[in-house]
């Protein structure tokens, strides 16, 4: 079998289904057989319309309405574009706009209640009602065919069109179907929004792939009261959940003990966590707060992918449970993983399984031996086409050469090392700051800023260029506005604890809430951050700059 269309419909039945919990707490449900149905209706009207192997971009709330359009687009052969419903007036409407000339996409789908709100867009509903879902005549489909098309969420450059292929779909889904072993999933619970790959394949599509029901709702509701995504799960006996890091944070530090009380996470087999950097604090806090609702330690599933690699790469199989390791600090800093009882913890990622996956040097002198730090390669059916329109990027990204790596390898842009058979992801190569020939990692100094501010909220870390040739640390650190003293308080604070752990000089701006910019699936936009900085863009609560970055600032004011 190779397009995702025959084994979806191989495995239709009434006994699965989608359950969408609405923000009001009512529920709308469609059974396999009822997606089915409807997306060949979508098939006929967009087969009807001539957009065979042309990109339509898919712009729906979280809800069934997606999916069908997805999934008729999927029986079409038409490429889909999933992506943010942008709120009027704001600033997506253009990312839009990109998104479609990038893509060359002729139409915009929406549901009835969005018509209005993008007729700038020119967007349609898809009429299916009018269709006829018996008319609908299967495309011929390979594995190599376009299934969809996901867009990079542009965190560290403009947003970039991956082609998933048909079989690329299947490979990575068989991926995580093996991740289960002897027990596979039955019911998803979670809250990913559509258009993020981790929602899109690690939930919606594996469900359909492993024909098993999945209950999920919006972004907006799970943010506004974790506690509704552990309540799906307790409700619906779900055995298989995704999320971010961040979810179970807010998970953590939000439900309270009465929420707490209520909830029964027994049934779960499967908790992954993915997308962003794993902090080894997260997963102990989730542990300790919910071992009373019946969470176990051997839940835990981190791993690493990306979309260029469809969404898996890596990831700890079922009941492994987490492996922390502590990595001296300094020795990480010359990209050696040297194991410390005091250090810097890790968390593995999980061995690569059915793909093949190399640790490499950055500068290109071929692999490096485990424990060394160097980029992370990936080959195999998983990775992606390439991005559409952009031959140059594919070949740089899809296409990497090395004498001693026959084949065609992904360059992921994100270093990391092997120990012991597991991956350990440490940061991207284009965050990396370098002083005084230390390599620095960013996600360290925005958590050493946290340990010393608990309450504060987001931060962004980067490095800006000297006079001199040489990189400073800049941090930008959100906090609630307060009394100027205890602004001054709290920066001090920070840049003690900073200066303390690594040893470096430090420029330290406090900002609003709100204010460090993130990608729609919630990863650091720090190389954005880094723009508004140096172009005077952002307003800062407090700030104690070093005398360069001043001077710095001063030439572009």
């Amino acid at each position: 079998m190779t397009d995702f269309v025959t084994h979806v419909r191989n495995r239709i039945s009434d006994d699965r289904e989608f359950v969408f919990v609405r923000d009001d707490g009512g529920r709308n449900r469609l059974t396999f057989a009822e997606l089915d149905r409807r997306a060949r209706a979508t098939a006929v009207w967009l087969a009807g319309r001539g957009l065979t192997d042309q990109p339509v971009l898919l712009l729906y709330p979280a809800g069934l309405d997606f999916t069908v359009a997805f999934l008729g687009c999927l029986y079409a052969r038409v490429p889909a574009i999933p992506a943010p419903l942008p709120d009027a007036g704001t600033p997506h409407a253009s990312r839009v706009r990109t998104l479609m000339r990038d893509a060359g996409a002729r139409l915009v789908l929406t549901d009835p209640a969005h018509a209005s709100g993008l007729s700038g867009l020119s967007a349609r509903v898809a009429d299916a009602a009018t269709a006829d879902p018996d008319a609908w005549t299967p495309p011929a489909l390979t594995g190599g065919t376009i299934a969809y098309l996901q867009y990079t969420s542009g965190s560290t450059s403009d947003p970039r069109g991956v082609e998933v292929s048909h079989g690329n779909l299947l490979h990575n889904l068989e991926l995580f179907r093996s991740l289960a072993r002897e027990r596979p999933v039955r019911r998803l619970a979670g809250w990913l929004p559509h258009y993020h790959d981790m929602g899109l394949v690690g939930l919606q599509l594996q469900a359909l792939h492993a024909a098993a029901d999945l209950v999920f709702m919006s972004p907006a509701a799970f943010v506004a009261r974790p506690v509704r995504w552990l309540e799906l799960i307790s409700r619906h006996g779900a055995d298989w959940t995704v999320s971010p890091d961040f979810g179970y944070a807010w998970c953590t530090r939000r439900i309270t003990d009465e929420q707490l009380a209520g909830l029964d996470l027994s049934t779960l087999t499967m908790a992954l966590s993915g997308a962003e950097p794993i902090r080894a604090g997260t997963l102990a806090a989730f542990e300790r707060r919910f071992a009373p609702a019946g969470f176990r330690p051997t839940t835990w599933n981190p791993g690493y992918g990306l979309a260029e690699c469809t969404l898996m790469v890596t990831c700890v199989p079922q009941g492994q449970g987490v492996t922390v390791r502590r990595f001296d600090p300094s020795a990480l800093q010359r990209h050696r993983a040297v194991p410390a009882p005091e250090g810097t913890p890790l968390v593995a990622c999980g061995p690569v399984s059915g793909l093949d996956l190399r640790i490499v040097d950055p500068g290109g002198s071929g692999p490096v031996a485990d424990g060394e730090i160097g980029e992370i390669w990936v080959a195999g059916p998983s990775v992606a086409l390439g991005y559409r329109g952009r031959p140059a990027e594919t070949r740089a990204t899809f296409r990497a050469g090395d004498p001693a790596l026959h084949g065609r390898w992904l360059r992921t842009g994100d270093l990391g090392f092997l120990l012991d058979g597991q991956l350990y992801v440490t940061g991207r190569i284009k965050d990396v700051i370098i002083v005084n020939g230390r390599n620095l990692y960013p996600q360290d100094l925005e958590e050493a800023a946290a340990r010393a501010n608990p309450a504060a909220g987001r931060s962004a870390a980067f490095g800006v260029r000297r006079d001199d040739g040489g990189e400073h640390v800049v941090l930008v650190q959100e906090v609630r506005r307060g009394q100027p003293g205890a602004l001054g308080e709290t920066a001090g604070r920070v840049m003690d604890q900073v200066t303390r752990e690594f040893g470096i000089p430090l420029s330290l701006m406090l900002v609003p809430r709100g204010a460090v910019r993130q990608t729609t699936s919630g990863k650091l936009r720090r190389r954005h951050m880094r723009e508004l900085f140096l172009s005077g863009r952002l307003a800062p609560l407090h700030a104690e700059l070093e005398p360069a970055v001043n001077d710095l600032l001063e030439t572009v004011a």
